[in-house]
């Protein structure tokens, strides 16, 4: 028999992919839920990331998943309960199958597209009776209620807040919103770019030549952290999985000196004493040096040219030097690409200022979810997954507790 008991009722402010699994997930039988949107849709970041390819989450196992994350403790319980396996199993249930590539990332099968994705969630969401609000911009709280595009007052029992970071503002993310909570007394911190590019002050006949190449089956370092993978060669500067991973290292420099540096292993696969012996046995014979270079230590064309670009000539013809930058070639990078350029942002939400569960500690009541937390993730995955974790243990939290 159903009970007369009105449901508690919850306010979940913005439509990317923490507040649409969110909505997806809650029990409806127990709660009433409606969805503020600024936007005239819901998910359009959400379709946004699958324009390159659309990664749902990674296969890695779980540890190693929490580990790639920074800070790497505070999405623990949240990943241990719904894991990437979890993710792929729910979205088997909307009729969604998935596959691993070979990167090792989670796609959806072959010709399922981004917006089939998104409307079998939206299915989900619209079963689940949430009531959706569309062109509804907060602006903070007027008598701490809820303020709506400057005069509409909401009040709920629960309120989730998933507004996003600041990266892509055509999607809606512009981070406007962080004021709001500076007035209510929360730490925030700026938003900075992360998963972007980095500018880098290349010679002009380098560039000119060899932007828009990629640099292939290569490691690179900053501080104590090594990711092997890909670069590519901008006009500004370096992209690439193999930057991206490295991008809380890089910010923390140059927050902290201006520029940072970047050591990048031309041949990771080959140990420092292979790489010698190969040099040194291609050295007797006729072949000159780029030659032994190219054909022998099978460094591609742009690789040579970078060496000969950071390298003085002396350096490049003096062999341990050589050796030794093809290992450990130094990259000076000197800011962060433009913020509404980049994959993803970190800054918001200081975590302190949030309980274990995601509850806000000086607004009882009030959660939040998603990109808005202060926390980084690489891409290939981990950015959606986080979305997913973190709606998902608040929803099972927000059910306990009731």
């Amino acid at each position: 028999m159903e009970s007369n008991h009105p449901k508690t009722s919850i306010a979940l402010i913005g439509g990317g992919a923490s507040a649409l699994f969110f909505a997806a997930s809650i029990d409806s039988s127990k709660f009433s839920v409606t969805i503020y949107e600024k936007n005239k849709t819901l998910g359009r970041k959400f379709l946004v990331a699958g324009d390159g390819g659309f990664n749902l989450t990674h296969s890695e196992p779980t540890q190693q998943m929490i580990a790639r994350y920074s800070p790497n403790d505070f999405l623990q319980d949240a990943l241990l309960q719904f894991d990437n396996n979890s993710c792929r199993e729910w979205l088997s249930d909307l009729g969604i199958a998935t596959f691993i590539g070979s990167s090792k990332r989670i796609y959806p099968e072959k010709g399922i597209k981004p917006i089939e994705v998104l409307n079998a969630i939206l299915q989900k969401i619209k079963e689940n009776k949430v009531e959706i609000k569309y062109e509804q911009t907060w602006n903070g709280w007027k008598d701490d209620k809820l303020l709506f595009n400057s005069s509409d007052v909401v009040v709920a029992d629960i309120v989730i807040f998933a507004l996003g970071g600041a990266s892509w503002k055509v999607t809606g993310s512009d981070g406007s919103w962080l004021r709001y909570f500076e007035e209510k007394g929360i730490e925030t911190l700026p938003f900075q770019a992360s998963n972007c590019a980095y500018k880098v002050d290349w010679k002009s006949d380098f560039i000119k030549q060899f932007h828009g190449e990629p640099l292939k089956n290569i490691s690179a370092t900053c501080e104590n952290k090594t990711q092997k993978g890909e670069l590519v060669i901008t006009e500004f500067g370096l992209e690439g999985n193999a930057i991206y991973a490295l991008s809380p290292e890089i910010r923390r420099q140059l927050n902290n000196n201006k520029d940072a540096s970047l050591f990048i292993d031309l041949k990771p696969h080959l140990s420092a004493e292979n790489l010698k012996i190969k040099f040194e046995n291609a050295s007797n014979s006729s072949k000159n040096r780029t030659s032994i270079l190219r054909e022998k230590i099978k460094l591609s064309k742009t690789q040579v040219a970078l060496l000969k670009s950071i390298l003085s000539k002396d350096e490049f013809l003096d062999d341990a030097i050589l050796l030794q930058k093809i290992k450990q070639l130094p990259i000076k990078i000197t800011d962060l690409a433009p913020m509404d350029e980049a994959i993803s942002t970190v800054g918001g939400i200081v975590l302190s200022e949030v309980s274990e569960s995601f509850e806000i500690k000086k607004l009882p009541r009030y959660y939040c979810i998603g990109e808005m937390l202060d926390y980084d993730a690489p891409t290939g995955g981990y950015l959606l997954q986080a979305c997913y974790s973190l709606a998902r243990i608040v929803a099972k939290k927000i059910t306990d507790s009731l």
